[in-house]
């Protein structure tokens, strides 16, 4: 059976420069639209966390993840769109229309977003607040459950 090691979480100066540098490579229309939505991202939650993950050979800079209470989204830069994806979207209100992204899974949702789109803030606030929200409550509840745990 396979179990995946959690990863302890990246100091935040250290996660910081590697999505820099990650957005740096990017030297087309990717890169300020990465670095936009990084921005949108941190303006809606200020305390949500950027890490670096899933490194490998074909990525080894890794993926831009954004968490708090657990992972919110991830953003990844293709070579004719920047996908953001919502760990837990299927869940999420989505009054705007923002998710456009096919997917086959039930439980991520995701946007593309490519050249020269333009980006509706407002909302993607919104869902990000709204993604936020849902593991802060799921959170919670996990707490409470081993708390009744431990009592019985």
């Amino acid at each position: 059976m396979y179990t995946m090691k959690k990863s302890a979480v990246q100091p935040a100066s250290t996660a910081s420069k590697e999505m820099d540098a990650k957005i740096a490579k990017l030297t087309d229309w990717r890169g300020p639209m990465l670095a936009r939505l990084r921005a949108i991202i941190n303006q809606a939650d200020p305390k949500i966390i950027e890490e670096m993950k899933w490194k490998r050979p074909a990525n080894p800079l890794g993926s831009p993840i954004f968490s708090h209470d657990g992972i919110v989204c991830n953003v990844e830069a293709f070579k004719n769109y920047v996908k953001m994806t919502f760990d837990k979207g299927v869940s999420l209100p989505d009054p705007a229309g923002l998710f456009n992204a096919p997917f086959t899974g039930n439980v991520r949702r995701a946007i593309d977003f490519r050249e020269g789109d333009k980006i509706n803030e407002k909302a993607l606030k919104t869902l990000i607040r709204d993604a936020v929200a849902l593991n802060m409550t799921t959170a919670a509840a996990r707490s409470a459950k081993k708390k009744a745990v431990k009592k019985s």
